[in-house]
């Protein structure tokens, strides 16, 4: 871990709960991230406290510098390698915004924060939630990556524009959801009518303490008809079975039938990925499916050409999917994939064209929670 101070430069861009900076450091300018919900507002010429770590590892997400702290319209005379300004020392509040409510996240850490949960007795909402022990039958789909998001909705609102999709986040990737542009996007299109930040995650339209609650305010607070819950940006990965953050999607499928849902499994699929153990189907997936989902599941596979379909067929026969879970078949892949309203959605750097496989199995998982929706699933 490495905390060095900088000074902003600019302010390039940002929305609700966070900033694009550019900001001096070391040697030239470099790419930061401040999320207002813990730091404040930066303007150009404030000092800044960054973590650098990711960009010291030369990480790919999260590879950006994250502001710590702040220094309001600090001098620029401030020694880089000092927290303490030569011509004064820094007074008063840098953040004063309660939430109003009693629940930290990023709990026993510099930056915890409190929020409103929706659980929570000062909350609008505390009374159906203390009610709430069914999400009856919602239809939730659980995905193993971040990307997979905007396209599972997309095909939900094909089939029925009218049909609530609301976007649970977990905490095992990025805990911020203010970090995820195609989410922020995904809203503004109309593609996700609304938000939970679940666990340590924060910065939804509402926050959550558990998936389990997440799932259910989805269903009570905010009336969805379909649910998807998947991580933030910047799955991890260790290339061992468990050390990755596909884990996440089985223990979503175990809180979606906990509370009564119906969860659905979106696979991770990929014939483009250089990688063996991601080709086809994702061991993620795989063991997400026999090793972590103690549930019944319904997994949604999309129709591919005939080579890469068998390859998929024997990846879930191989680990006798069938005997814990249900394969229903979609023919997302041989028909025209739903409408993207301008979002650019890649995975791995790839897009549609480059991973077909990949779109198609987001697009079925869609598919499935659309019909389950409809009651039009056989």
């Amino acid at each position: 871990m490495r905390l060095v101070w900088g000074t902003v430069l600019a302010v390039t861009g940002g929305r609700a709960g966070i900033q694009h900076l550019r900001v001096a450091v070391d040697v030239g300018g470099h790419a930061a991230v401040c999320y207002s919900q813990l730091t404040g507002v930066c303007s150009a010429g404030d000092r800044v406290l960054l973590n650098t770590t990711a960009v010291d590892l030369a990480l790919g997400t999260g590879g950006v510098h994250f502001v710590v702290t702040r220094v309001p319209g600090a001098s620029s005379t401030h020694d880089a390698g000092s927290a303490c300004l030569k011509e004064e020392q820094p007074q008063g509040d840098v953040l004063a915004d309660p939430s109003g409510g009693h629940i930290m996240k990023l709990r026993y850490t510099p930056l915890q924060r409190d929020v409103v949960s929706v659980e929570a007795p000062e909350s609008p909402h505390h009374e159906a939630m203390a009610r709430a022990v069914s999400a009856d039958g919602l239809p939730v789909v659980c995905c193993g990556l971040h990307s997979q998001v905007p396209l599972v909705a997309a095909a939900v609102k094909r089939a029925d524009p009218a049909l609530r999709v609301v976007y649970c986040m977990t905490d095992q990737a990025a805990l911020a959801l203010a970090f995820s542009e195609i989410v922020a996007s995904a809203l503004e299109a109309g593609l996700i009518d609304a938000t939970v930040t679940c666990g340590q995650a924060f910065g939804g339209g509402i926050e959550a303490v558990t998936t389990h609650s997440g799932l259910l305010a989805a269903r009570h607070v905010l009336a969805a008809d379909v649910a998807i819950v998947a991580i933030g940006p910047g799955v991890v990965g260790t290339a061992t079975p468990f050390g990755h953050g596909g884990v996440a999607q089985g223990e979503a499928i175990n809180a979606a039938a906990s509370v009564s849902g119906l969860p659905i499994a979106c696979l991770r699929l990929s014939f483009a990925d250089t990688r063996e153990r991601h080709r086809g189907v994702s061991h993620h997936t795989l063991t997400a499916l026999t090793r972590v989902a103690m549930a019944h599941a319904i997994v949604a596979v999309p129709s591919l050409e005939e080579e890469q379909s068998r390859a998929v067929y024997a990846a879930l026969l191989g680990e006798d999917i069938p005997a814990s879970h249900e394969i229903v078949a979609s023919a997302e892949g041989t028909i025209t994939p739903p409408p993207l309203h301008g979002l650019t959605v890649t995975t791995m750097g790839r897009g549609p064209d480059q991973n077909p496989a990949f779109f198609s199995a987001a697009f079925a998982a869609g598919d499935v929670a659309s019909r389950l929706a409809l009651g039009t699933l056989d």
